[in-house]
């Protein structure tokens, strides 16, 4: 009966083994070997467009630059004046953005420079020759780079960084990451582009050579340790297995005395 018990419970243990066992559940972005990605973008002067929740700094300025107008310096409720530098302009869901003594502009799909030319055509009307310059000042891109709880979200502070750019700023590729599977998502998630790259060869490297956008993911994938995961797994069933025995035999040698 003790024979067929343990016979059992090692059934119990390879069955179990096999079905509960889940290597690199912590894998994201899955794609299937006959995915179509994205082909690489292929803008020889790679620039960064203007898209939906932007954060845009406006400053404005007339006679090519000589006089800078503070036209969005406003009193909060304790008097305190608020300059030019602290006033954010956010572009909406339409594309359009809210600004000073022009309303609602489309600025959506625009380049900085186009943006620029744009509203100094408009600001003509009102001032002597104007000078624009437009920041945007929440470009953040959303950067995992290989397991280890290594995701980070990076905010760019210069307006072309391009894909190598992101990753050195995010700390670069861990022990683990797969420099031949770097995966980039952009635009709405719902139907987004998903670029593959790789940077374990040159070549790979060259056709990373274009700006990153404001809201994109990059993912990198890793190698999985399977030995280890397999240990972490198994685990729990051979410390159920050990205690099982363990009464087995307490209560053998009770019974025998």
């Amino acid at each position: 009966m003790k024979i067929n018990f343990l016979k059992w419970m090692f059934s119990v243990f390879v069955v179990t083994l096999l079905f509960s066992c889940n290597y690199n559940s912590n894998k994201m972005m899955k794609t299937p070997k006959d995915y179509k990605f994205s082909p690489s973008p292929t803008e020889k002067s790679p620039i960064y467009v203007l898209a939906v929740s932007d954060i845009v700094q406006l400053k404005l300025y007339t006679n090519d630059g000589t006089s800078l107008i503070d036209f969005t310096a406003i009193d909060n409720a304790q008097g305190v004046r608020q300059g030019v530098d602290q006033v954010q302009y956010l572009i909406d869901f339409d594309g359009f953005c809210k600004l000073p003594i022009l309303g609602k502009v489309e600025l959506r799909g625009k380049t900085l420079r186009e943006a620029e030319k744009y509203l100094e055509e408009l600001y003509s009307k009102y001032y002597i020759k104007p000078f624009v310059v437009v920041r945007v000042l929440n470009r953040r891109i959303t950067i995992f780079t290989g397991g280890g709880g290594s995701g980070k979200v990076v905010t760019l502070q210069n307006e072309n960084v391009n894909l190598v750019e992101a990753l050195a700023l995010a700390g670069g590729l861990t022990d683990i990451s797969k420099a031949k599977r770097i995966k980039l998502v952009r635009g709405d998630l719902s139907n987004p582009q998903v670029f593959l790259f790789d940077f374990s060869t040159l070549e790979g490297i060259k056709a990373a050579d274009f700006v990153m956008q404001a809201n994109d993911i990059v993912y990198v994938e890793f190698r999985g340790n399977i030995v280890r995961e397999a240990i972490r797994d198994i685990a729990p069933i051979i410390s159920l297995i050990t205690s099982t025995l363990t009464l087995i035999i307490v209560v053998d040698r009770l019974n025998a005395n």
